[in-house]
């Protein structure tokens, strides 16, 4: 797992590298601006463009002006910097790549307090003004700048983060953050890169490597982590010589009503692509023929109601229930007697989430370490409104511990929350993929992990890796716009077989 680490925590480990390592700051600090130059050198390898750094007068400043001096070194030769000297106050790795900056003949103009900026002519702007111990929306000059440098429409790099954004908490609505088209980050992203709100001012984001003690992050035991491929690898469990489909379990996918069926039938067949060694779908009787057709693998239960009480739910390894299921009264008779009659962990999306929101008794029956796979509307019917995602975070925290669930709350980095209080951010996924079905499909391969005797966190974040990479395989290598739910079932075998190997 990769640490994610509060702004804190990012100056605790860069104190350590430097004293331990050793290394002096300002070697560190060269060490991070070359790894962010050959960085930039990737994206825009022309170095005829116009490009002004504009730098504060900390050490993110201090990171602009090596950049600066480096960038000039590889070749780019229209380079100008811009001081914000809005303050009095300068670093010391600031003033001495200041220093060495002014050696190399490159243009540097210092801005004052109230002065207007003036033209600017670059085609790229690099972004280097504040860095990550900003803890209030920014005012002032900083604000005027940033506003100003928005308006330009130019291509925006920034260092290590957007200036204006808050690196972990709440990101405030008011708050002014400078528009980037790239960030190349240090070390490791920001938590709230992965969160929706950073939309708005990253467009993309990539992090470079600069030597961080690495056995030091990983001791400061952040409850925020983002999964890697070798953590998928060391969890998944290869199938063995002389198994049988008894050894993969049995899943029962309570799902579809006679309009909804497409659910139902996707929920079923990723759960038979995942790896469940029977899975049996509790579907109306009109949706047999469609269940038939679409995949004769899955057995079938009539959801009618002289037929919900004989069944044998003690055969099953795990259920999931609720996609396309519907919220009428017989629906909730269903889901009660799943609730009651069940008591290993289940999978609950979709109409069963909203059941379960308007019905908060049947809390009480939901089983420890059962997961839950809401989208950010159903997250708050279930726990009320919430006015940005890291306050999402917090509750998934508390309502994790409070029902000893797991908590799989979906966007590009899906997380999952579980009662120990870590959160696992999935890296894979792309937007491809933002199509109807594509929940119902995680649903089915969470529940086949379950069945195949994962752990409930097992299953969440290998269910939440292989259901992304699966989408990955189909839509980057061929630049595709659009990634349907049927064809990530279809690739899901494939998927788990590169990374078994």
């Amino acid at each position: 797992m990769l640490p994610l680490l509060n702004s804190a925590q990012i100056r605790d480990a860069d104190a350590y590298t430097i004293s331990h390592e050793p290394i002096a700051s300002i070697d560190l600090m060269e060490r991070a601006a070359t790894a962010f130059v050959e960085a930039f050198y990737h994206h825009f390898p022309q170095n005829t463009s116009k490009i002004a750094v504009y730098c504060g007068t900390g050490n993110n400043g201090g990171d602009g002006l090596a950049i600066a001096r480096i960038l000039h070194q590889f070749g780019y030769d229209k380079i100008d910097v811009k001081v914000a000297r809005f303050s009095d106050r300068s670093t010391d790795d600031f003033n001495t790549n200041l220093e060495r900056l002014k050696a190399k003949g490159i243009s540097i103009k210092e801005l004052k307090p109230g002065e207007a900026f003036g033209k600017e002519n670059a085609e790229i702007i690099i972004g280097a003004l504040l860095g990550t111990g900003l803890n209030k929306p920014l005012a002032g000059d900083f604000k005027r700048l940033v506003e100003y440098l928005n308006s330009l429409n130019r291509t925006v790099v920034s260092v290590d983060v957007p200036t204006g954004l808050f690196t972990d908490g709440k990101i405030p609505a008011e708050a002014i953050v400078l528009k980037s088209d790239l960030v190349i980050t240090f070390q490791q992203p920001k938590i709230n890169f992965l969160l929706p709100e950073s939309g708005l001012s990253i467009g993309n984001w990539e992090a470079v490597d600069i030597g961080i003690d690495k056995k030091f992050t990983g001791s400061l035991d952040s409850p925020y982590q983002m999964v890697q491929e070798e953590d998928i690898r060391e969890r998944l469990k290869p199938r063995h010589r002389f198994s049988n489909k008894g050894s993969y379990g049995h899943t029962l996918i309570v799902a579809g009503q006679p309009e909804t069926m497409g659910a139902a039938l996707l929920s079923s067949s990723a759960c038979a692509h995942a790896g469940s060694g029977l899975t049996t779908a509790c579907v109306p009787k009109s949706g047999l023929i469609a269940l038939n057709s679409y995949l004769p693998e899955i057995m079938a239960i009539v959801c009618e109601p002289d037929v919900l009480p004989g069944i044998p739910w003690g055969k099953f390894t795990t259920i999931a229930i609720g996609p396309g299921l519907g919220k009428d009264a017989q629906s909730l008779v269903l889901f009660r007697l799943v609730l009651k009659n069940y008591h290993h962990p289940i999978v609950i999306d979709a109409d069963a989430l909203n059941m379960l929101a308007e019905n908060q008794d049947l809390w009480e029956f939901v089983p420890k370490g059962s997961v839950i796979t809401p989208h950010m509307k159903e997250f708050d019917r279930l726990f009320g409104d919430h006015t940005s995602w890291w306050q999402r975070l917090q509750t998934g925290r508390e309502k994790a511990k409070e029902h000893g669930i797991f908590v799989v709350l979906k966007n590009d980095y899906t997380i999952t929350i579980t009662p120990e209080d870590k959160l696992y951010f999935n890296s894979t996924s792309n937007a491809a993929m933002a199509s109807g079905g594509m929940g119902d499909v995680l649903t089915g391969i969470i529940a086949a992990l379950l069945s195949q005797q994962y752990s409930s966190e097992d299953a969440c974040i290998i269910g939440n890796y292989i259901h992304g990479k699966a989408g990955d395989e189909l839509a980057l290598p061929n630049r595709a716009a659009v990634v349907l739910p049927g064809q990530v079932i279809g690739h899901l075998p494939m998927t788990l077989a590169k990374i078994l190997a």
